[in-house]
């Protein structure tokens, strides 16, 4: 396709990722920098409230809600998405959700005027819900919008902004930028700007093609979206292939959470999501960042150097979102994500042996720094972005924003889980720690190989019909049967 032919899908990637996976990327990497200002934040608004210190234990508890408040409320976010998703389209709840990373931001902003490290915690858990539907609906609003041709290129293209947000993150995150004692209100409050600019953007960028036609039956708005996105060619085709899919779901209503794990007809969709849900954090790349700065500091890098370094992970993790974005409709989603998870095993028993050996052989905190950003790299080549593309693929309309209310619970929940129990694996398993993330990511390779089909070029009724023969182990008798 010609890009002047494509402009207002090119337009609607940019709009709708922006304010969607870019903010839970930004978001994620912002807290990090002013950590050791707001505990101290923290402590002395007590003491101007009490006439009394706070013991370090309890700073230290204080800081772990702040940080754990975002991850409970992209929870919150990515179980209110699917019904939301419904009522209002995938572009206007977007557009809604932008009201909570607004508020957020406020609060964090005023914290340290109005005294407050509670207005903290309440502004993060503002900025999660929004993250939470974020996650979900972006990647769904892309997929629905985008031909079948290019339909992994245009869904992945989320996994390069939040990449991006996590590098734009740690960036404004340095001393010399934000990341002063007396600028972090403003850093926390920055995620303001991309909610912004996607109020600016977003309404100018049409509703998801497929929600007109099949959710809201307005075959004309379809017809209009369609042209806007495409532009001057001929739509017959994929106008057809539309008509045919709502006429396969004309019955059906919108299935909800539950209706999921009760219907045989999505019983294979769902398994491949819940493993792919569950593994895209217990695989351990975030584990790989927990120990990046312990690892940096054991190489000889200044501690006031490493943030420096950091980013340099960030910026491998951008540069295989980049690259699978371009390669996964000739590559395939399978081979991406077996490729990933195969690599973050190599990575992991390497990273292993260099933690044993660390301090009896004077290079191996330099083989630890090539591991880790090895690791990200094998993460970002598939797991990081690709999960989120399957459940839009794999899922029939109706069955689609329930099914991304699972994926997207899974990663916030399992993002708690690792947070809260990586510092006792750490304590328990020393050196091999990441044993068990080693074995989850082999699984989950195999598990891939095994079971999940190549969606790559398919029409979403091809693939439908296609989990039909595996769910339930017989011909397809029709394109209205499932």
């Amino acid at each position: 396709m010609e890009l002047l032919q494509i402009r207002f899908l090119l337009l609607t990637i940019f709009a709708a990722s922006i304010g969607g996976t870019f903010q839970y990327g930004y978001n994620l990497s912002i807290i990090n920098a002013p950590t050791i200002f707001i505990q101290n934040f923290i402590n002395e608004t007590w003491i101007e409230r009490h006439s009394t210190q706070l013991e370090n234990q309890v700073i230290t508890l204080l800081w772990t809600f702040i940080v754990a408040s975002y991850s409970v409320g992209g929870l919150v976010g990515a179980l209110i998405a699917g019904p939301m998703a419904i009522r209002f389209g995938r572009r206007n709840l977007l557009l809604l959700s932008n009201a909570f990373i607004l508020v957020g931001a406020l609060l964090m902003g005023l914290s340290k005027t109005l005294k407050s490290f509670e207005m903290i915690l309440i502004g993060r858990l503002f900025t999660g819900i929004n993250a939470g539907v974020g996650m979900n609906i972006n990647p769904m609003y892309l997929g629905e919008s985008a031909p079948k041709e290019i339909r992994g290129l245009v869904a992945l293209s989320f996994a390069p902004f939040t990449a991006a947000g996590i590098v734009l993150g740690q960036t404004i995150g340095l001393k010399e930028i934000l990341g002063t004692e007396e600028l972090w209100p403003l850093l926390l409050a920055s995620c303001a700007v991309p909610s912004l600019i996607q109020l600016l953007t977003l309404p100018w960028c049409p509703e998801s093609p497929r929600y007109l036609l099949i959710d809201r039956e307005n075959k004309n708005k379809c017809m209009k979206a369609l042209k806007r996105l495409r532009g001057d060619v001929d739509l017959t085709t994929e106008m057809d292939e539309l008509l045919e899919e709502q006429t396969a779901l004309k019955s059906q209503s919108a299935k909800r959470l539950w209706d999921l794990f009760q219907d045989r007809s999505v019983r294979w969709q769902l398994i491949i999501t819940l493993v792919l849900g569950s593994a895209i954090q217990l695989s351990g790349n975030d584990a790989m960042y927990f120990y990046a700065v312990y690892v940096f500091s054991a190489a000889g890098i200044p501690n006031e150097k490493i943030q420096y370094v950091t980013i340099g992970t960030g910026c491998c993790e951008f540069i295989t979102a980049v690259t699978s974005n371009l390669f996964i409709d000739r590559i395939g989603r399978r081979m991406l994500l077996m490729g990933g998870y195969s690599l973050m095993v190599g990575c992991g028993i390497l990273f292993t042996i260099s933690l044993t050996l660390q301090d009896k052989v004077s290079w191996m905190p330099y083989l630890s720094m090539i591991c880790i950003f090895a690791s990200i790299l094998s993460f970002g080549i598939g797991p990081a972005g690709v999960t989120g593309v399957i459940p839009m693929e794999i899922f029939d309309q109706t069955a689609r924003p329930a099914a991304y209310m699972i994926n997207g619970s899974l990663l916030w929940i399992n993002l708690i889980v690792i947070g809260m129990t990586f510092p006792l694996i750490v304590e328990g398993l020393g050196s091999f720690c990441y044993v068990p993330f080693i074995c989850m990511s082999f699984l989950t390779a195999l598990f891939i190989g095994i079971f999940l089909p190549e969606t790559k070029g398919k029409t979403f009724l091809e693939i439908s019909e296609e989990f039909y023969r595996r769910n339930f182990k017989e011909p397809v008798k029709g394109s209205c049967d499932f």
